[in-house]
């Protein structure tokens, strides 16, 4: 089974079915054993009639005691090895499924890491999270037919090759009797697979909402928006029960056809044999012995069906899976380095110059708008944006990600201890001023007094996202961490917009302390931290329409006096 540490390999995502297929070729070795094993136990499970019919004509009948025993105990041994080769089997199938399972979260959580910032980008976390709760587990129990499903076909020609010896008639009959139950099946696997399909996608789509919810609970409750989101929620959710009830029935059908076509067609084997042992064609043994053949066939019968349904769901989980490895992460066709010196970013689309050793503010009537220069002056989205008269698009990838650092106000919080939240990469040898301690940036961000109301500080547990922590504590958290990754240009996103009053004044008074000649530039329309930048600058439709100081701006632009007043009268 796959290793921890060990490379997964490299997927094939040419499609659902080359995925399957490259799970099967990654352990050769283990799916050839399944296939032996499940083969062999299937052919000796026809191999039990064959000994009773011996048993019957040459010991019972002519009254062989020496025979009989012989045959009894030969019975015994196949049935007892056959016992264990179902043990080894089992095993085995087991390993294959779990190294399918382990491998595909491998390169499932290798391509989310690949992708990056990017990854909320080219996805929703509802897709993601449905993938690693259920398509992953489906497309391992896919699997399933490397053992039973070829030891099924074994079986089949091997009773089929049996039944000849003893009727040409019951030969042709289970040769043409078991392919006509697998054609009828057919067409239910094939709706079992589209209906199937819109079921995980309704789900990833409830998923993403369930996501949404949790994480924006106390933000609804305090807009009254709580129900408005609940009532979508409700109605998403009867859509899944409905394509669930779907899936269940095609499910069923699939099911019983699986159980009871093959016990139909042992009925009229068993009938046309009891003809034939009647007119003597036969004999009593070999009668029982076409009984025992077409009831083993009933297992590898069911093993086509079930391996039928379990390939058209795994199909579908893979084809969901080989889309998301798809994705791919922003294009880096960079060769140049980034510049030596402090130099200024531009973004051409904006207007909006962001100057080197400066604390810039941007400010507008929609926070999308300067959210979004910061995305184009950090490279998170295509744009001609500059740094030192540069292209970003011609600069190294790694060299912008190690000298720019985008904030988001909602970037994630992984659990951990509260150091290891805001410090993950602690002790790498990577901090180079002392505002790269964790008390200093924790003081800087007017975080310090959650860690002295933890119980154990910097050492106490944090749940994932800080959801034991209130919203405003938890981006005093994030702005903690950016503060202490200390980069040479900061980019943050609202870094206030939770805070109180009070709060909001001291942060950005130490802001500015902290990241002293060094580029800072954020988002924000609250006059507290406007009248700490060296420069602010005013959006109106994402364009620029003015720059300045906090007092200039206040002077000689309403839209802005307004803007910063909150006077919404002014504004419309």
């Amino acid at each position: 089974m796959i290793d921890a540490y060990e490379d997964p390999g490299t997927p094939d995502v040419r499609g659902g079915w080359r995925y399957l297929w490259w799970l099967v070729t990654c352990q050769p070795g283990r799916s050839v054993a399944g296939a032996l094993l499940g083969s062999t136990w299937m052919v000796l499970l026809a191999a039990t009639p064959y000994l009773m019919a011996k048993a019957i004509d040459e010991g019972l009948e002519p009254g062989d005691w020496p025979a009989l025993s012989g045959w009894c105990f030969a019975l015994f041994a196949v049935g007892s090895f056959n016992a264990w080769l179902s043990i080894m089997r089992h095993r085995t199938m087991t390993r294959v499924r779990m190294d399918a399972n382990f491998r595909t979260v491998k390169v499932v959580v290798g391509q989310a890491v690949r992708l990056g910032a990017a990854l909320s980008r080219r996805t929703g976390a509802g897709e993601v999270v449905t993938i690693g709760v259920g398509d992953v587990q489906t497309i391992a129990q896919a699997l399933t037919v490397v053992g039973p499903g070829v030891g099924a076909c074994v079986a089949y020609l091997t009773v089929a090759a049996l039944l000849v010896s003893v009727s040409l008639v019951l030969a042709a009959v289970v040769l043409l009797g078991i392919p006509a139950i697998v054609v009828l099946v057919g067409p239910f696997l094939s709706r079992l697979q589209g209906a199937e399909t819109e079921y995980r996608n309704r789900q990833g789509v409830l998923t993403a909402r369930i996501a949404d919810l949790a994480g924006g609970l106390r933000v609804l409750n305090g807009l009254g928006g709580k129900s408005l989101v609940a009532d979508a929620f409700h109605r998403d959710s009867q859509h899944l029960r409905t394509q669930g009830y779907r899936v269940g029935a095609v499910t069923s059908w699939v099911q019983a056809l699986g159980v009871g076509l093959p016990t139909l067609f042992l009925a009229v084997v068993t009938w046309l044999a009891a003809r034939l042992a009647a007119q003597g064609d036969i004999t009593v043994g070999e009668l029982v012995a076409v009984y025992g053949y077409v009831a083993v066939l009933v297992g590898p019968v069911a093993f086509w069906v079930e391996c039928g349904y379990q390939l058209s769901r795994g199909v579908v989980a893979a084809r969901r899976v080989v889309d998301f490895l798809r994705l791919e992460p922003l294009e880096d066709k960079g060769t140049r380095d980034a510049p030596a010196e402090p130099s200024a970013l531009h973004d051409p689309e904006s207007g909006v110059t962001v100057l080197p050793g400066r604390l810039t503010a941007l400010a507008s009537a929609h926070p999308a708008d300067t959210a979004t220069v910061l995305d184009r002056l950090a490279r998170y989205t295509p744009s001609r944006a500059t740094w030192a008269g540069v292209p970003l698009d011609e600069i190294r990838l790694p060299q912008i990600r190690e000298h720019i650092l985008l904030a988001d106000h909602e970037a994630d919080l992984f659990a951990g201890t509260l150091g290891e939240m805001i410090a993950p990469h602690r002790g790498a040898g990577n901090c180079a001023t002392s505002h790269n301690e964790p008390a200093a940036a924790l003081h800087a961000a007017v975080a310090d007094d959650i860690a002295q109301g933890l119980p154990d500080g910097l050492d106490s547990p944090m749940d994932a996202q800080a959801r034991n922590l209130s919203g405003g504590q938890r981006q005093r958290i994030r702005l903690a961490r950016a503060l202490l990754a200390n980069p040479e240009i900061l980019l943050a996103v609202e870094p206030t917009s939770a805070l109180d009053a009070h709060t909001e004044a001291l942060v950005a008074e130490r802001l500015k302390g902290a990241r002293e000649g060094r580029t800072t530039a954020l988002t924000t329309t609250s006059p507290l931290v406007l009248d700490h930048a060296d420069t602010v600058l005013y959006l109106v439709d994402g364009k620029l329409a003015a720059s300045g100081t906090h007092q200039q701006l206040l002077t000689r632009e309403p839209g802005y006096r307004a803007l910063v007043a909150r006077d919404v009268e002014v504004m419309k």
